[in-house]
């Protein structure tokens, strides 16, 4: 898949049949939420998935899959697929693989919007001396 744009549209068709799943902006890209867990992110740099810690290993065996590397430290389950491995067919069995994880993981619920706190101008104000 050449675009993030394609590799977002190929993790929704995947996910269509699954209840409970929203997107997120993150990443740079889209995040694919289930029952308030991530399973998956698609960007133009490839595909995050969540496979937990005890997938990760049969994880990395597959073709173009890395460890999630963030700011030098490797993220336990997690796996980030290059774009050049990914098809419609690989997509579909990487996020079979993420949702059978993420669905044994408890349901967050949303957390309610905060409203934006409005700043006050504050007025400077010049001390005038006296002479």
């Amino acid at each position: 898949m050449a675009a993030e744009y394609d590799l977002a549209a190929g993790v929704r068709a995947a996910l269509k049949r699954i209840r409970n799943v929203r997107e997120v902006k993150m990443f740079g890209g889209i995040g694919f939420m289930l029952n308030g867990n991530m399973v998956a992110a698609a960007s133009k740099r490839g595909l995050l998935v969540r496979v937990g810690k005890e997938c990760q290993t049969e994880a990395l065996a597959r073709p173009g899959a890395q460890p999630m590397v963030m700011r030098g430290r490797t993220i336990e389950g997690y796996i980030r697929v290059t774009p050049a491995e990914l098809t419609n067919a690989s997509v579909k069995s990487w996020l079979q693989l993420a949702s059978a994880f993420v669905r044994t993981l408890p349901t967050k619920r949303a957390k309610p919007a905060q409203a934006k706190r409005k700043r006050k101008s504050r007025a400077v104000t010049k001390s005038r001396t006296s002479r």
